[in-house]
């Protein structure tokens, strides 16, 4: 799945990557997938629970060489 948009977060700590993905899902249309990256240690929990309370669907998660990667469907 390609992304329609991409944030780097990386080097941000709790709670900007999610504060940030928020703000940038609110700018996209429904069904819109946004790829993010971060490096905080708690966004491995941060960014989940995110999109389990605001409804929007966690695609993937992955973990390379300290980069985590997200891929997030926003929903309606």
């Amino acid at each position: 799945m390609t992304p329609n948009d991409t944030l780097d977060a990386c080097g941000l700590l709790c709670p900007l990557p999610v504060l940030k993905l928020r703000k940038r899902l609110k700018s996209l249309e429904v069904g819109a997938l946004v790829a993010l990256y971060a490096d905080d240690p708690a966004a491995v929990i941060d960014v989940p629970h995110f999109c389990a309370e605001s409804g929007h669907e966690l695609i993937s998660s992955s973990d390379e060489a300290g980069v985590q990667t997200y891929l997030i469907r926003k929903t309606g």
